[in-house]
């Protein structure tokens, strides 16, 4: 897709941090941003299913601490060629990645709407991946979100909220409207689900869109 677009930006879905390891996901993340030679970011969350925890000899329990020693990981790993790191969960003996990414450190977005969530956006987060289909469905978190922001000297205008905008919900002109209520509350980026609208091709996903891009951008 980066070969044939100079437009497009792109980001992991939410990824599931604290189940994989961070060094890895520091190599990965580091390679993709080497590649892409456009804005990407790494989209992140805690995951709800203890289960999956638990498969992988993992303490459900302090999944959000571990994430946040992550990050500090991440950034760090992204932004100097040696690193030497001593916390609860890492230690890494002055080593670092090779090449290291474009982006110096890659922009972590948040995803979850717990309060946990929100506070952790406000005060380390580069933006926020919310669930809601439609932005007055958000306003009590986006209230929380402004206290916690404030807490931390910072606005809306600080970090990016990337609203998800299902095909299924309506039709273009709809969606439109769905979009204009999301940048009206700080939305500086989009996706278009087009899963579970009854489409059997690739074509018929690239249309969908089309014929929304054509809306949106008229």
């Amino acid at each position: 897709m980066a070969a044939v677009t100079t437009t497009l930006q792109f980001a992991t879905g939410i990824l599931i941090l604290p189940q994989r390891e961070t060094a890895l996901v520091a190599k990965q993340a580091a390679t993709l941003d080497a590649d892409l030679q456009r804005p990407f970011s790494s989209g992140i969350g805690t995951g709800w299913n203890e289960i999956e925890y638990t498969a992988q000899n993992q303490d459900f329990h302090t999944r959000g601490r571990r994430q946040e020693e992550q990050v500090d990981v991440l950034r760090r790993l992204w932004t100097d060629e040696l690193v030497t790191y001593h916390g609860r969960w890492h230690t890494i003996p002055d080593a670092g990645l090779n090449p290291l990414p474009a982006q110096r450190p890659i922009p972590v977005w948040f995803g979850g709407h717990a309060d946990a969530v929100l506070e952790r956006v406000a005060r380390m987060g580069d933006g926020w991946l919310p669930g809601f289909r439609t932005a007055p469905a958000a306003t009590d978190h986006l209230a929380r979100l402004d206290v916690y922001l404030a807490q931390n000297g910072r606005t809306r205008a600080d970090i990016g909220i990337e609203a998800r905008l299902h095909w299924s919900d309506g039709s273009p002109d709809q969606l439109v409207d769905t979009l204009n209520d999301w940048q009206a509350v700080g939305a500086t980026h989009i996706s278009l689900n087009t899963m579970g609208a009854g489409f059997h091709t690739p074509a018929e996903h690239m249309e969908a869109i089309k014929q929304f891009t054509d809306k949106a951008l008229t």
